[in-house]
């Protein structure tokens, strides 16, 4: 086990659906005997109708995430955050991102009402990673990891969403920020590039800094 440095009490894995943020926190958390706090999608009891009936389901979707994240961040914040390092799977933050792509109008209006007042009381990381990847990659990812309520991912909706994400982090100064180009890593199956990425985080920048593979690292997935 390597620990976290004192200073990162909490760390938050980004990206955009199929980056691989939770695979990553949870061999983070293992590596480093930090406390994991994944996000409890399977949880959310309209993410399946959601997918089927975007338009529909979307105001119902966003609330519940909103609330469960909510609800998993005061709690640990509350408890340990103090007395043993976090690595989390997503930022708070994120569920607003998710929230402009889909809700609009009267809808939107009301979640910014409610994020605002719940986001005073959710803690900043002491470090963002942000694993930034191609469209091509991530409908990769997805279609790889088989989840059923998946298999039909548009990938208009990723694109979106990755463009979404991209947009956020380009002005983020919130915490720290590594962006993490991951298209051609496999941090799973290759222990050098997964060995890479804890260096990396255990040297964190003090604003915001890129991290690209050199050649002699990345992999062709065909995609």
């Amino acid at each position: 086990m390597n620990p976290l440095p004192e200073h990162l009490r909490y760390v938050a894995v980004e990206g955009v659906i199929g980056a691989g943020k939770s695979t990553l926190a949870r061999m983070l958390a293992e590596r480093t005997g930090a406390r994991l706090v994944l996000e409890e999608f399977d949880e959310n009891p309209f993410l399946p109708h959601f997918y089927e009936d975007p338009k529909r389901w979307a105001f119902q979707t966003q609330l519940s995430f909103l609330a469960s994240r909510f609800r998993q961040q005061k709690a640990f914040a509350t408890r340990d955050l103090f007395q043993q390092s976090v690595i989390a799977d997503y930022t708070f933050e994120k569920d607003r991102i998710f929230a402009h792509v889909t809700l609009s109008g009267d809808e939107l209006q009301l979640y910014e009402t409610l994020f605002a007042l719940m986001e005073a009381n959710a803690p900043a990381p002491d470090l963002v990673v942000y694993l930034q990847a191609s469209v091509d990659r991530l409908m990769h990812n997805i279609a790889q990891r088989g989840r059923a309520y998946e298999s039909n991912m548009d990938r208009g909706y990723i694109s979106e969403l990755t463009e979404a994400y991209d947009q956020y982090f380009f002005k983020y100064i919130k915490s720290p920020l590594l962006i993490i180009n991951a298209s051609q890593m496999d941090f799973v199956r290759q222990p050098d590039h997964f060995n890479e990425l804890v260096r990396q985080i255990a040297h964190p920048p003090t604003a915001t800094a890129h991290f690209n593979p050199p050649s002699s690292m990345q992999l062709n997935f065909g995609v």
